[in-house]
């Protein structure tokens, strides 16, 4: 059996796999925040002419939804390599900033708002 997928172990099988091709020098937050806004531009494209009903729609074609698919995936190991490098826990950054939302954006009729 194999162990849950948890962000710790998708990042230090990341690292793992850097390490075995020697690509760690190249890992800077330099080329990391470039080749992430690469791949997030690739993921753009996919999208770029499509109508909203249309996107609303891409995965329901299978050629289409793989090429999302691994975008999405291109994506999210750029930034967990990123958070790595820099020491950030990707987590922890997310829940501070919805909470920093919620109190910048508060619901209509909460005190506050």
């Amino acid at each position: 059996m194999t162990e849950p997928l948890d962000v710790t172990r998708l990042q230090r099988r990341l690292a793992e796999f850097a390490a075995a091709r020697n690509w760690q020098p190249y890992h800077t937050p330099k080329n990391l925040v470039a080749a992430l806004s690469v791949e997030a531009s690739e993921l753009v494209e996919i999208f770029q002419w499509l109508t909203p009903e249309e996107s609303a729609r891409v995965m329901d074609d299978p050629g289409t939804a793989h090429r999302v698919t691994d975008e999405v995936a291109d994506v999210l190991a750029y930034l967990l390599q990123l958070c790595e490098v820099l020491g950030i826990d990707p987590l922890a950054a997310l829940d501070a900033k919805i909470d920093r939302n919620e109190r910048r954006f508060p619901v209509a009729g909460e005190p506050g708002a």
